[in-house]
């Protein structure tokens, strides 16, 4: 009895817990009712809050979890490296995450230190360490290692893009000791990400944000702003990549993907770039039917 009853109140603990986690949670009320959330899940055995992520899971998780687990898209927000939180993009992308949730994929959405705490690699490490967590844990989750797909906003972009394009290349001190795990990203949605830290508009503060990045200003330490681009490590090996990016875009200009397409397709990866008329550096402009539309039939297609 003693046992049953320790199980009994742990479940009811943990039910406690995820009740809580939803009312908390700003997403939940734009999302599929049914949707499963893990919430403020801690992926690097540590308190900090920048550490932590939330696992949304589609409704059929209720019900019986498709052999080896369901697809998972990683989300990496944005923030220019310094600020918003794992909800940012989330809110004017409702419609996206929703469709992505209703077509039977899984949804992690995670934080991460900012530069000014974490000057890269130490920020990337945290976005590796986040996916690695989802790795080992993804029967836990109900969720398929094998079939895991990023999508990134603006920093997030850029963050999301690395990592796809370094993980084949293991280099070593983009993650943390003891965190690479060996698998392939099937693909990355990458909106509106910086591609060359060197030709961004603050490549000479090192008080901007890519300033902050890595320590120091980009044209006066080139080895630093190349090992933090996406573009240095892009080889025929790499995912396919859906990339978006605003006409109008006055933050990050949309030439940044345009060279980054033109690099993927130098290599010969897959890939596809739509530059959004009139749109601006983020907003509700990218959540459209038709973006979005677009957006499901790529991570349909490619984490089958």
């Amino acid at each position: 009895m003693k046992i049953n009853f320790f199980c009994f109140a742990l479940s009811v603990f943990f039910s406690a817990f995820t009740a809580q986690a939803q009312r908390e949670n700003p997403i939940m009320k734009f999302l599929p009712q049914g949707t499963v959330l893990h919430g403020n899940v801690p992926y690097n055995n540590d308190t900090l809050k920048k550490h932590l992520l939330d696992i949304y899971l589609p409704v059929e998780a209720k019900g019986k979890v498709p052999s080896g687990g369901v697809p998972l898209v990683v989300l990496i927000h944005g923030g220019g490296w310094i600020g918003n939180d794992k909800y940012a993009d989330m809110g004017y992308m409702p419609n996206t995450v929703a469709a992505m949730l209703n077509t039977g994929m899984a949804v992690a959405s995670i934080d991460y230190r900012f530069a000014m705490n974490a000057v890269f690699p130490a920020i990337l490490q945290d976005c590796n360490k986040a996916v690695s967590f989802l790795y080992d844990n993804a029967a836990q989750y109900g969720l398929d290692k094998n079939r895991i797909a990023l999508m990134g906003f603006s920093a997030g972009g850029h963050l999301a893009s690395l990592m796809g394009t370094s993980h084949n290349n293991k280099v070593k001190n983009l993650y943390s000791p003891g965190s690479y795990r060996p698998f392939k990203y099937k693909a990355v949605v990458d909106f509106y990400g910086p591609t060359d830290l060197t030709l961004l508009p603050g490549n000479e503060d090192v008080k901007s944000p890519e300033g902050i990045l890595i320590g120091a200003k980009p044209l006066e330490r080139p080895d630093l702003a190349k090992a933090a681009s996406p573009i240095t490590y892009i080889d025929k090996n790499d995912p396919p990549f859906l990339i978006y990016h605003g006409e109008k875009d006055n933050i990050v200009s949309n030439k940044q993907s345009k060279l980054f397409s033109a690099w993927l397709n130098h290599f010969g990866v897959k890939n596809e770039l739509t530059i959004v008329k009139d749109a601006p550096h983020f907003g509700k402009m990218y959540d459209v039917d038709e973006i979005k539309n677009k957006v499901i039939a790529f991570l349909k297609e490619e984490l089958k």
